[in-house]
C-alpha cells in the first residue's frame, strides 16, 4: 500500500455509501453509516483539541459501532488505547481510571456499566452507536480535563495490549507505518494477482476474533483496507461461523487452532466448507494432526501463520503456492517470512548466528531495520521455512536441566485421546522449578494421568517428565484462545500435591 493509512480508508469509506459494509447479528451496516461514525469520531476529537498523539481509550468489543470508532480515531491521527469489554465492571474501571486518557470511546451499553462514567472524569466522553447522531458526548464529560495525559511516542497508531499468554497483559505501541506495511505485506502475500487498487470487493470475510486483540484488529483492518465486506461475529461459536459460512460461501476464513478442533469435535459436515479454499491459522501453534485432519474431512489448504503483537500482525505464513509445491515435505512449519521481513535464529547462549535446522531464539527485521529479538524458540531449515518450537520466557530450569514446555505439549498432543495440552513451571524448594501439564481429552474419550505419563516416559528424558498431569474439561484461554498461563498456573495451585 503506497498510500497513508487514513488516506486508503477515507477512500474506501466513500467509494460507494449505500453498500453493505458490515454484517452483525443478521443486520447489515452500509458504508455511509460507517463513515458516519468514523467522521463523528474524528470530528469530536478535533472539537476538544485532540489529535495526532492524543491517547484515547476504545472499550472494544466485536460490533460495527466500534469498528467505526476505531477508524475514527486512525482518520484523527490520534492514539488509540485498547480497553477489553471482556473485563469485569471493576478491572475495565480501574484501567479506565489508570490510563490518565485524553478520551474514553464505547457503545451506549458499556457506558452503562457501573463505574465506567467516574473513571473517566477528566477526560472526553463518547458514545458510538449505529443510530443517528452516531457520536454523542457523555453528560459531564464533555470536555477532555487539563492533564496530563498519558504521553505516547510521534507516529504511534494503536497501543495494543498483548493476550496474556505468560502473563498480565502488556502494551505494546504499533506505529502508523508498520500498519500500512503490515496491510501491504499480507495483501502481496496471501493475493496472487496483488491487486492493491481501492475498491469494493464481492467477498465477505468472517471476523470471529475478538477486535481487541491483534488477530481481530488486523484481520478487520485489512479487510477495511482491502474493501472486503466482513461478517463480524461477536465472538466465535461453531453454530454461528457455520451459519456466517454458509450463507456467505467465502473462498478463505480463519480460524485460530483451537476453533480448528472445536469444529472438528463437533463433526461439522463437509459440505459446509464446499465453497471454502483456504483457512488461515495462527496467534496459537496448529498441532500437524489437526491440520492434517481438518485438510482431509474438509478438501481445504490449511495455512499456518506466524505474527506478534510487536510487529502489528504476520511475519512469516503459507501461502497457495508454497502450499502445493511443500505442504507435506514442511509440515509443521509456519511458513516463509513475508515481504519485507527477514527472519534468523540465534544462539540462546551467545547471541550467534546458526545454521539450518539449529534451534535458538528467533530475531526479526522489518524492511531494513533492527533486528528486534523475539521471546520464540525456533529453527529455519535449508529452504527457509520457519518452525515454532515454544518461547524463551517459558523455559523451566529444573534442577540445572532446561525443560521447554512446548517439548511437553508437543509430546502430549500426539496421544490420540488428548485433543490439547497446556504445560508451566511451578516453584519447586529441591529443584527451583517443575514442569507440571494439563489435558484436555479429546471429545468423547476417558485419559488417564499415570497412561499419559507412561506415554510421556517412552518420548521424553526424565527431567522433562511433568511432576503432575491434571485432565481437566477445557484449558483455560485468553480471549484470543491461546492457553493462559496464569490460569494454568492457578490451576494446581489449587492444589498443592505435586510431587518430584
Amino acid at each position: 500500500m503506497s498510500e497513508q493509512l487514513s488516506v486508503r480508508l477515507r477512500t474506501i469509506l466513500t467509494l460507494d455509501p449505500p453498500a453493505s459494509a458490515i454484517e452483525y447479528h443478521g443486520a447489515w451496516t452500509d458504508w455511509a453509516t460507517l463513515h458516519g461514525v468514523a467522521t463523528g469520531v474524528e470530528h469530536r476529537l478535533a472539537a476538544a483539541g485532540l489529535g495526532a498523539g492524543s491517547p484515547v481509550g476504545l472499550v472494544l468489543r466485536n460490533h460495527p459501532a466500534m469498528v467505526g470508532a476505531l477508524i475514527g480515531v486512525l482518520l484523527s491521527g490520534a492514539t488509540v488505547v485498547t480497553l477489553n469489554a471482556a473485563h469485569g465492571d471493576a478491572g475495565l474501571a480501574a484501567d479506565i481510571a489508570e490510563l490518565n486518557l485524553a478520551a474514553v470511546i464505547a457503545t451506549d451499553a458499556d457506558w452503562r456499566r457501573p463505574g465506567l462514567l467516574d473513571a473517566a472524569s477528566g477526560a472526553l466522553g463518547l458514545s458510538a452507536t449505529l443510530d443517528w447522531p452516531a457520536v454523542t458526548v457523555l453528560p459531564g464529560l464533555g470536555v477532555a480535563g487539563p492533564g496530563p495525559f498519558r504521553s505516547e511516542p510521534d507516529g504511534v497508531a494503536v497501543e495494543m495490549l498483548t493476550s496474556g499468554t505468560t502473563g498480565p497483559p502488556k502494551r505494546i505501541p504499533l506505529t502508523y507505518r508498520s500498519f500500512e506495511r503490515t496491510v501491504a505485506a499480507a495483501s502481496t502475500h496471501y493475493s496472487a494477482a496483488g491487486d492493491q487498487a481501492p475498491r469494493l470487493r464481492s467477498g465477505v470475510a468472517i471476523v470471529a476474533a475478538p477486535l481487541v486483540h491483534m488477530s481481530g484488529l488486523f484481520r478487520t483492518l485489512l479487510n477495511i483496507c482491502e474493501g472486503r465486506r466482513i461478517a463480524l461475529l461477536e465472538r466465535f461459536t461453531v453454530a454461528e461461523f457455520v451459519d456466517a459460512v454458509q450463507r456467505h460461501r467465502p473462498r478463505a476464513v480463519s480460524l485460530v487452532p483451537s476453533a480448528m478442533a472445536m469444529i472438528l469435535d463437533a463433526d461439522v459436515a463437509p459440505d459446509v466448507f464446499a465453497a471454502v479454499d483456504v483457512v488461515t491459522s495462527g496467534t496459537a501453534h496448529l498441532p500437524v494432526a489437526v491440520q492434517e485432519e481438518f485438510e482431509q474431512r474438509y478438501g481445504v489448504a490449511v495455512l499456518p501463520s506466524y505474527g506478534a503483537t510487536e510487529f502489528a500482525g504476520g511475519v512469516a505464513g503459507w501461502n497457495l503456492a508454497l502450499h502445493r509445491q511443500w505442504a507435506q515435505a514442511k509440515r509443521g512449519s509456519v511458513g516463509r517470512p513475508q515481504r519485507g521481513r527477514e527472519i534468523r535464529i540465534t544462539s540462546l547462549d551467545n547471541d550467534a548466528g546458526v545454521g539450518p535446522n539449529v534451534q535458538g531464539r528467533i530475531e526479526v527485521r522489518t524492511h531494513g531495520g533492527d533486528w528486534v529479538r523475539t521471546t520464540d524458540l525456533g529453527r529455519l531449515d535449508a529452504d527457509g521455512f520457519l518452525y515454532v518450537d515454544g518461547r524463551t520466557d517459558d523455559v523451566i530450569i529444573r534442577g540445572g536441566f532446561k525443560v521447554a514446555p512446548g517439548d511437553i505439549v508437543k509430546a502430549l498432543r500426539s496421544h490420540p485421546g488428548v485433543r490439547d495440552a497446556g504445560v508451566t513451571g511451578l516453584p519447586d524448594r529441591r529443584l527451583g522449578a517443575i514442569p507440571v501439564a494439563a489435558v484436555e481429552p479429546a471429545a468423547g474419550v476417558h485419559v488417564d494421568p499415570g497412561e499419559l505419563l507412561g506415554f510421556l516416559r517412552e518420548r521424553l528424558t526424565r527431567y522433562q517428565l511433568p511432576a503432575r498431569i491434571l485432565v481437566v474439561d477445557e484449558l483455560p484461554r485468553t480471549a484470543s484462545l491461546k492457553v493462559s498461563q496464569p490460569a494454568l498456573r492457578d490451576l494446581f495451585s489449587q492444589n498443592q500435591e505435586v510431587h518430584t
